[in-house]
């Protein structure tokens, strides 16, 4: 690979991409998309690197503006609690004939208690 740009995976993790996908070429769509996280990865650490540099603020206080910054850039997927109620509620909401209230408030009470 050439190092003509500061993004450009090494020859190993190259390498490691390709043994993932077993030399296989259907497998071609998820290399692409290893390539392309890691190198949003890679973009992203940059920017916090420079975006710590350039801030007037103590180190604490930038350390929350990064940290603010890469759960904007990578958010989580929600909880599983948290897609069940969302669920739970498309599925009152979009329905002809809804499930009751009382059997929809059980369940709801229900998902709520569980840890997330």
């Amino acid at each position: 690979m050439t190092d003509r740009y500061p993004i450009t995976p090494t020859t190993e993790l190259v390498l490691q991409w390709q043994r993932e996908a077993n030399h296989n070429e259907a497998m071609f769509p998820q290399v692409a998309a290893f390539a392309a996280q890691w190198g949003a990865d890679q973009e992203l650490e940059a920017c916090s690197r420079w975006i710590e540099d350039q801030l007037c603020m103590p180190p604490d206080a930038r350390a929350d503006v990064i940290t603010k910054l890469n759960d904007t850039r990578r958010p989580k997927p929600p909880s599983l609690k948290k897609q069940a109620l969302a669920d739970l509620y498309d599925i009152y909401t979009s329905q002809p004939f809804p499930v009751g209230d009382n059997r929809f408030n059980c369940i709801r009470r229900a998902l709520e208690a569980l840890d997330d």
